[in-house]
Order: structure tokens, then sequence, then C-alpha cells
């Protein structure tokens, strides 16, 4: 299951919709709206993407992922929007035989998605405004 969403998803959902009887373990990453960001309150943060592309990079990073460690299955769902503290931004599941599989395709999920995926964070914080890697400060 790869896909972006401007509605929260289901940790449950997406475990169950990844998990295969064959599995011995699935590994899980949940990326959160933390409320501080070098000690500046975070009032929301905005993802915005390209959403064909982005959708297109994240199932390349899957078959990536795949093929590399091993692993049966692997979804990722990323939050597009206006998102508060404490808000779910992105979660990965990756099921494998073994966990040690598991647990390097889900860190391998979460690096390339933030380094390969057409998804853009902007920081709102109490005087300032800014997308996160770039040059503009509002």
């Amino acid at each position: 299951m790869i896909a972006l969403s401007d509605v929260d998803f289901s940790i449950d959902e997406v475990i169950s919709k990844t998990r295969r009887p064959s599995m011995g373990a699935v590994v899980t990453f949940l990326g959160t709206v933390r409320d501080l960001t070098d000690g500046n309150e975070v009032e929301k943060l905005e993802f915005e993407a390209d959403t064909e592309m982005a959708v297109k990079e994240l199932e390349q990073i899957r078959q990536e992922i795949i093929s590399r460690f091993g692993v049966t299955d692997v979804s990722i769902i990323h939050r597009t929007g206006v998102l508060n503290p404490g808000e779910n931004i992105v979660v990965i599941a990756v099921g494998a035989s073994h966990r040690d599989e598991a647990f390097k395709g889900c860190r391998y999920a979460i690096e390339e998605l933030k380094k390969r995926a057409m998804i853009w964070k902007k920081e709102f914080l109490k005087d300032r405004s800014y997308w996160v890697g770039g040059v503009n400060d509002e």
C-alpha cells in the first residue's frame, strides 16, 4: 500500500494490509509533528506534494526494499495538508520473515523518502515560516 492522504490514517489498518502469515516481523515507523524545533515552538506544518511523482517514487522505494532486503511487503502512507503538533505525518510498515530485514527496510524507507519523494514541508513558528530545506524564510 502506497498512498498520499489529506486525512489521517489507521496504523492498525496499514499493519493489517501489510501483514502476511509468512512474516515473523512487522516493523513500523510513525512520524509525528513535534511541538518544538531547535528550541522554537512549532504552530503547525504544511505538506505539499506532486502526488503523481511522489507516489511513483514511493513505489520505487518499496520495490528497492523488497529486492535489496528480501522483505515480503512494504506500506507507506504520507499525509499532505496542514498538520498540528501531535498529528501523524507518515507511517511505514515493513514485513519480513525476520526482524533484521524488516528493521533495515524500514530505516531505508524513511531515509529515502526524505531524500527522494516530491513532498515538501513548511514549518510555521510563532515569528516566521519557512520551507524546510529551502533558502527563503518568510
